[in-house]
Parts: structure tokens; C-alpha cells; sequence
């Protein structure tokens, strides 16, 4: 079986080659239907310092496009119509950026309908080669895994009637999916299946198991039909960072997002957001630009606000605590500190409110403008945290927000944010009632998450930061 690394860097290297190739039989196309001018031969035109620049540098843009659609991010089940749109949609793009960036000076400006030929001849050229190297590696790939000859070790959670059933019906099948089951997991309130020849294991026996028998997937079969327990089990499972997948109509009844198509396959992940790939790898890199050029520009607010705070009371200038981020993970968010040293030194977490002696008087007026989240912009470049997303909480407050509403562990699919819809719709929280409160926000921006709505959020933040609204 292939590694995910080695079929990723499969698909890579093909549309490199695919890319230059491309690029390559275009420049030649372009001499010979007389589309360039001061050159008397092919070999001359060719081997010009323009053409040898744009040979190593056009591909190279040309490979960034390709990550940022997505592309790589789901290597071995691709459905064969959206490679096809994504296909079209990055070489139509590719070919917009050449035109852009290395075409527009020498377009014949006597000849218009010969440019836009000569465009369209380029835009076919990066269709037919990336298209044609892609469609052979997802074919072969397909029919590894259809054959039986590429499995996924996979762990079913659950041991009931409907675990058991679910199996059978996978071994049945004529053509693999290629799941394959090296197990279940007993989950507490279900009746264990006696015909069951595989291994059972108990939860806290998943981390060991996944390590042992290298499994890459985890499929949630209840057949306690609570989703109540179901959600629980899917806000443990986050732990182990691997997919894990429902079927549909289970997930129909855990979330309220739009179903996309399943490239053939009868599960659908609950590890990710419903975020298209390519929305998903742009959020990304938008968050890495924006916290990287904040960190920059900010440093003389960062300088005069820890001086301030050392002026203002005793104890350090940032505050570190930790909270709960994308797949349940921990991790440590970092703020400007606006309580007295030592505030929750003893004794259960406290929530502050507007009238908390703790608070310093400084870190009242940065609580107002929300100057105390600067330094999570370091968060955010790290991977902790993302621009846009739900507040993380600490792993006290989110257990007591689990058990009045499960549907809490979904924000777990996405990084949490510096703000969120939540934060600019209801504010800060003082109690658990108001963090479930604010939950149906986030709710309602997991099922609406896009970069539209991302810069929304953003704008309504700075309204609120200037209006010193933040607390």
C-alpha cells in the first residue's frame, strides 16, 4: 500500500511535468503560428532569456494555483467530476496569470483575434496535459482501491447489531471502497454482537491500536440512535487526528450543512469543516500573510502596551492559559494580561464580568478595545488559531457546555479564531447559560463558513474595536 505522502507527491510532480510541457509546446506553437516578432528561428526564440525565465518561473506560479485549489489535499478517493471542474477552473486561471504577467507586452496589437486564439491555444495546452497525467494516476489509483489491492485499516466504533451489519455489508460489496475493518470499539450502552470474529477493544485501548495496526480511519457505527451519544463519542475521537466518517443520513441528523458530493463513498467526514479544499487551503495562507504582517507593524503597539502594563501593576506582560483548538487539541492561547498576577491562582476556573475586581484598571481600557487579543496574532501564525473562527474555551467550560449541548464538539472541526460570529453578535460570555448561547453563532457559521464571511466578520470587528464595544 502507497503512502498518502508518496500518491501526493505523485500528483505533484506530474503537473510540474505537466506545467512545463505546457508552457514549453505553447512557446513553440506561438513562433510557428507567427505570433512572435525579432526572431529568426524556433532554436533562437527559445533559448532568449525571456523564454528560459519563464520556463522556470511560470510553473512554479503555476504549482502555487494548484495548491491553493485544493487539489492535493485528498489523494487517493477523487471524484472524477470534481477533478474535472478543478482541472478547467486552474487552467483557465494559469492562463490568465501567464497572459498577465509574461504575454500582455507582446500581444500583436494589429491582430486582436490572433491573440485570443493564441490564448486559447495555451489555456488548451495546460487543460490536455495536467488532465491527461491526473486522470491516469486517480484511474489507476481507483482501480487499486476497487480491486483490493490498496486497503485503509479502519477501526468501527461501535459493537452493536448496526457496527456488525455495516461490516458485512462492506465485505459484501462487488467493488471495495477500500476500507478495511481490523476491528470495533465497545462503546458503553450498546449490546456487543456475539458473532463478531474480529478484535473488540475498549476506548481508551484506541490510541495503542491505531499506533499498532496503523490505522488511517475511524468509521462511528451507534446503534444507539441518541445523538446525544453520538456526538460524545465523535468529541472523543477528535483526539487521535484522523478522519472520522458517519453515513450520510446520520450526518443529515448531526448538522445542518449542505451535502457535497461523496466521490462514491457512503461515509462522510465529520473531521473537517464543510469548507471546500480550495476555500480551506486560502484561509490558510490568508491567515500566515495577515498575522505576519500584524506581528510587523504591531511591534511599537506591543512595545508601549507592555510598558504600560508593567507601569499599571505587578506581574508579567502576557498571559498564557490554555484552551481547546481544532480536533479538541490543546494548546496555548497568549494575551496581553488585564488581571491582577495571580487572579486564578486557587480553587475552580472563574469567568470574569464588566465590574470584576481582578481586572486592572488598564485592562479594563483594553478589554473595551480588545487591545488584550493583539498577541494571538502569534497563535495564528503557528496553526493554533485562525483569523475567523469560534472562540476556543478551556477544557472545564467546554465539558459543561458538552453535556447541555452536544452539538458543541462540530466547532472542533475548525481552528478557532482571534473573533467569531459569536463574538461580534453576543460578546464576551460571563457564564456557561451565556457560552451556550453564543454556541448557536458558531453553529450557524460552521454551516455558512466562507472567506465572504470571514471578511464580514473582520469588518464587523474593527466597527466594534473602534467603538469600544469589546467588552
Amino acid at each position: 500500500m502507497i503512502s498518502e505522502r508518496s500518491q501526493r507527491l505523485k500528483y505533484v510532480l506530474a503537473d510540474f511535468a505537466s506545467a512545463n510541457v505546457a508552457w514549453f509546446a505553447y512557446n513553440c506553437c506561438r513562433f510557428l503560428l507567427g505570433g512572435v516578432r525579432g526572431f529568426s528561428t524556433l532554436g533562437d526564440f527559445l533559448s532568449s532569456h525571456t523564454i528560459i525565465y519563464g520556463q522556470i518561473a511560470l510553473p512554479l506560479l503555476m504549482m502555487g494555483v494548484h495548491y491553493l485549489s485544493g487539489y492535493y489535499n485528498e489523494v487517493f478517493r477523487k471524484s472524477r467530476l470534481s477533478e474535472l471542474a478543478t482541472t478547467i477552473k486552474t487552467a483557465a486561471l494559469n492562463t490568465l496569470l501567464a497572459f498577465f504577467i509574461a504575454l500582455i507586452n507582446d500581444m500583436m496589437t494589429d491582430n486582436r483575434g490572433f491573440n485570443y486564439e493564441i490564448v486559447l491555444v495555451l489555456f488548451g495546452l495546460l487543460f490536455f496535459f495536467t488532465y491527461l497525467l491526473r486522470v491516469c494516476i486517480t484511474s489507476r489509483t481507483s482501480s487499486n482501491i476497487k480491486h483490493r489491492r490498496w486497503r485503509f485499516n479502519t477501526l468501527v466504533v461501535g459493537a452493536g447489531a448496526s457496527a456488525y451489519a455495516f461490516v458485512e455489508k462492506l465485505n459484501r460489496m462487488r467493488q471495495s471502497t477500500g476500507y478495511h475493518v481490523v476491528g470495533y470499539v465497545d462503546v458503553p450502552g450498546e449490546n456487543r454482537v456475539k458473532d463478531i470474529t474480529l478484535p473488540v477493544y475498549r476506548f481508551d485501548e484506541i490510541a495503542e491500536v491505531c499506533k499498532t495496526d496503523d490505522v488511517k480511519e475511524l468509521i462511528v457505527v451507534h446503534t444507539n440512535q441518541d445523538n446525544k451519544a453520538v456526538l460524545s463519542t465523535i468529541n472523543r475521537l477528535y483526539a487521535f487526528d484522523l478522519p472520522i466518517k458517519v453515513t450520510p443520513e446520520r450526518f443529515n441528523m448531526l448538522s445542518r450543512s449542505r451535502l457535497s458530493d461523496f466521490s462514491g463513498d457512503p461515509l462522510v467526514d465529520v473531521s473537517v469543516s464543510q469548507m471546500d479544499a480550495s476555500t480551506r487551503n486560502l484561509k490558510r495562507v490568508l491567515d500566515v500573510v495577515c498575522s505576519l504582517t500584524a506581528l510587523v507593524l504591531l511591534m511599537p503597539v506591543y512595545a508601549v502596551v507592555a510598558v504600560l502594563i508593567k507601569c499599571d501593576s505587578k506581574g508579567p506582560v502576557f498571559f498564557f492559559q490554555e484552551r481547546l483548538g481544532l480536533h479538541n487539541k490543546p494548546f496555548r492561547i497568549v494575551k496581553f494580561r488585564t488581571m491582577v498576577d495571580g487572579a486564578e491562582q486557587a480553587g475552580q476556573p472563574q469567568l470574569s464580568s464588566d465590574s470584576d475586581p481582578r481586572i486592572t484598571k488598564l485592562g479594563r481600557t483594553m478589554r473595551k478595545y480588545r487591545i488584550d487579543e493583539l498577541p494571538q496574532f502569534w497563535n495564528v501564525l503557528k496553526g493554533d488559531m485562525s483569523m475567523v473562527g469560534p472562540r476556543p474555551e478551556r477544557e472545564y467550560y467546554a465539558r459543561q457546555i458538552l453535556e447541555r449541548e452536544p452539538a458543541y464538539s462540530l466547532i472542533h472541526k475548525v481552528r478557532p479564531g482571534i473573533t467569531s460570529l459569536g463574538q461580534v453578535k453576543f460578546g464576551y460570555a460571563k457564564n456557561v447559560d451565556e457560552m451556550v448561547e453564543r454556541l448557536r453563532y458558531d453553529l450557524l457559521y460552521l454551516d455558512n463558513v466562507s472567506l465572504i464571511n470571514d471578511f464580514k466578520i473582520i469588518a464587523y470587528t474593527i466597527k466594534i474595536v473602534f467603538k469600544g464595544r469589546g467588552l
